[in-house]
């Protein structure tokens, strides 16, 4: 197998028995019993190993050793392998065979299937407490990181639910997931990325930042605590993308309502002016962020409450963007647009559970939201209109669009709108100009859309991606594919690419991009299958 480093002799026998395990439920964590028995894929995702593809650009096979694998599903080999065989370009088509399953390989840290009720946890909580870390539980790490973001987990997980329902241990660990991202919202609602759950035995590490956050945290169960309304707004859609696909109710837990309920409580606290209406005098922020750094995007101004916000607007503050740089205004379009999109969704769930007040008082949210984007987020630009990135409901606006997902570019995927909107088309023109958008960056090697996060030179690869699927003109989509697949020469897809140097990039081992990559070609794989499969293939459709 390639990448398997030779073994001691003394780990022969734990592999030999990881080797006879069935596939659907071998696991392995590089962080438990034996660490040096598989190389670390941080390193190992920076070499190219053999084979190498068929193609002209020869990409490398960068998945780990089966053994080394930290999740595996035969269903997911099953569709590699279908998928592959039928694209004529072998160079994208190894791409998609390292990117689809790295979530998968390289980034399930822990996954307990449901069957140890972590007695001794329990009893160390005392019987309050009785129902945390109940049930399957998922631990996806972001990639070169070792913490789990909720954006992050939640789109790295999103290629694999088209498979749980066939899947069952796809559907366990999905389940997963949804039950640890609740604990992590139950306990740190305010915070965006999490340490390893306690019952793992997992380390935790420390980011190195001097933060003063309020509402205070524990940092040996939370990495980072910066507020972002789509990390909720993902908590969320991790759930209702799962019912979507399988049909069950299995998440819908006490610990989960427990969650749903602290999503709430700060969808109320964050939707406070910072003046009040009545009596307008200064009311300070459940939350505040403050950073020692020399970097602005790093921290929040005014003391780390941010710029003030107006009254009345519907809308909901979010102190950081999906790139886990602060706002400049705190009424992010994209992450209110998400929201209100998965809290209609999920009214529409709890309908079948016959939960009518709850779902109402969620579609009545949803509604609240939506007319607050429509009236204060959509603004004239140049006679035409147009979705701001962000404002505050004084008529203040920002004009832009950043790379990561939430963004305005990928407000059709959210299923905010259609993509033949109107005002979502003025904007798409408008985020895919420099003249315009003062992130869309363009070099002698390479363009997209970039980000403050990692500086004016580097644009990101999900940002193309994003564009290809929602565009339906084929020269635009295969432009933007291949742009990509010109920027992963070593058979994966990076965070950023330096647009006049494209050997120049950042983070070689990053499993978010890789599954924006993974589902941009099952998507155009049922809706445009001509373009992979060749003149008049049919569509390959996941049931």
């Amino acid at each position: 197998m390639y990448g398997l480093l030779r073994c001691p002799l003394a780990l022969l026998p734990a592999l030999w028995s990881l080797l006879h395990l069935p596939a659907e439920g071998r696991q392995y964590s590089l962080d438990d019993e034996h660490p040096h028995a598989c190389p670390d894929y941080k390193r190992y995702s920076t070499y190219q190993h053999r084979p190498f593809s068929e193609g002209p650009m020869g990409l490398p096979y960068q998945r780990p050793s089966e053994l080394c694998r930290t999740f595996s599903s035969p269903l997911v080999e099953k569709v590699i392998k279908e998928v592959t065989d039928r694209m004529v370009d072998k160079d994208l088509a190894r791409l998609f065979e390292n990117a689809f399953p790295n979530t998968l390989d390289t980034t399930v840290r822990w996954h307990v299937d449901g069957t140890n009720r972590h007695t001794e946890l329990k009893r160390s909580l005392g019987e309050l407490d009785s129902g945390k870390w109940v049930g399957p539980q998922s631990f996806v790490v972001t990639g070169d990181i070792n913490a789990e973001w909720l954006r992050d987990s939640t789109n790295q997980l999103l290629q694999y639910q088209l498979l749980a329902k066939s899947d069952p241990a796809i559907f366990n660990l999905i389940l997963g997931a949804i039950n640890t991202q609740a604990e992590y919202v139950n306990e740190s609602p305010y915070c965006n990325a999490f340490q390893p759950p306690a019952p793992s035995k997992l380390s935790a590490t420390q980011n190195g930042q001097d933060d003063y956050v309020h509402p205070t945290y524990e940092p040996s169960f939370v990495f980072e605590c910066k507020y972002e309304l789509d990390s909720l707004a993902n908590f969320l859609a991790l759930g209702n993308t799962f019912y979507n696909h399988t049909k069950s109710l299995d998440f819908l837990t006490p610990r989960w309502y427990q969650a749903l309920e602290t999503v709430l409580l700060v969808l109320d606290q964050q939707s406070q002016p910072t003046y009040d209406p009545d009596t307008s005098r200064y009311t300070r922020n459940t939350y505040s962020f403050s950073r020692n750094t020399n970097q602005g995007t790093e921290t929040l101004p005014l003391s780390g409450v941010g710029n003030p916000l107006n009254s009345g607007t519907g809308l909901i503050r979010s102190a950081f963007r999906p790139s886990d740089d602060a706002t400049i205004l705190g009424f992010y379009i994209p992450a209110n647009a998400m929201m209100a999109v998965e809290l209609k969704k999920l009214s529409e769930i709890l309908r079948t559970t016959k939960n009518q007040a709850l779902a109402q008082d969620l579609e009545t949210r949803a509604q609240a939201i939506n007319d607050g984007i429509w009236k204060y987020g959509v603004v004239n630009r140049d006679g035409s209109r147009v979705f701001a990135y962000e404002v505050d409901g004084y008529g203040g606006q920002v004009l832009m669009d950043d790379a990561n997902v939430p963004s305005l570019l990928a407000l059709p995927m959210l299923g905010f709108v259609d993509n033949d909107d109107e005002v979502y088309q003025n904007t798409r023109k408008l985020l895919l100009s420099k003249a315009s958008n003062p992130y869309y960056l363009e070099g002698i090697s390479f363009h997209g859309i970039g980000g403050p996060h990692v500086g004016p030179e580097y644009a990101w690869p999900m940002s193309l991606l994003v564009q290809a699927m929602t565009s339906d003109d084929d020269k635009e989509i295969m432009d933007c594919v291949n742009l990509v697949l010109k920027a992963s020469p070593l058979g994966l897809v990076h965070e950023s690419v330096n647009v006049n140097r494209i050997e120049d990039y950042t983070r070689s081992w990053f499993a978010w991009a890789n599954s924006v990559f993974a589902q941009t070609i099952l998507d155009l794989a049922k809706r445009k299958p001509h373009l992979l499969f060749g003149l008049d293939a049919e569509p390959y459709i996941i049931e």
